[in-house]
């Protein structure tokens, strides 16, 4: 495997990141790196939120799972902190999925698992009848 070529700070300005014409040949996607991104994908398929608004009690029996998650309330934790642990580096890793806009990466996860997960709240139903004697 060739070495990748120094990045020339002067080709892209203040920039020190390649040019995407060059981004393969300076960073190029091993098989290993395949297999990471594929088992990291499927960890993240596997992860429901355990706690919260979304957690086991709104979303019974399981949660609802992290690639379902509003992208509200993601941000809402990249703003106070994600959680400590595995459960935040996913959380934020799917943050900054959806926050550029690839939400589409886990619609085969969406297929998998039948579709994507929705949260209604329930809301209080009033129901009024009319009087027996015709008014209301």
């Amino acid at each position: 495997m060739k070495k990748p070529a120094a990045i020339d700070p002067s080709l892209s300005g203040d920039c020190i990141c390649p040019p995407l014409a060059q981004s393969r040949e300076v960073f190029p996607m091993t098989d290993i790196d395949r297999e990471d991104f594929r088992n990291l994908l499927a960890e993240i398929g596997r992860t429901r939120m355990p706690f919260g608004k979304y957690g086991r009690a709104g979303v019974p029996p399981y949660g609802m799972p992290i690639y379902d998650l509003p992208v509200e309330y993601l941000f809402w934790f990249k703003e106070r902190g994600f959680p400590k642990g595995r459960l935040g580096e996913l959380l934020a890793i799917v943050c900054e999925v959806k926050g550029v806009g690839m939400d589409s990466l886990f619609d085969p996860l969406r297929q998998a698992n039948g579709g994507r997960v929705t949260f209604h709240p329930p809301r209080k139903r009033v129901h009024r009848f009319p009087d027996a004697d015709g008014g209301s």
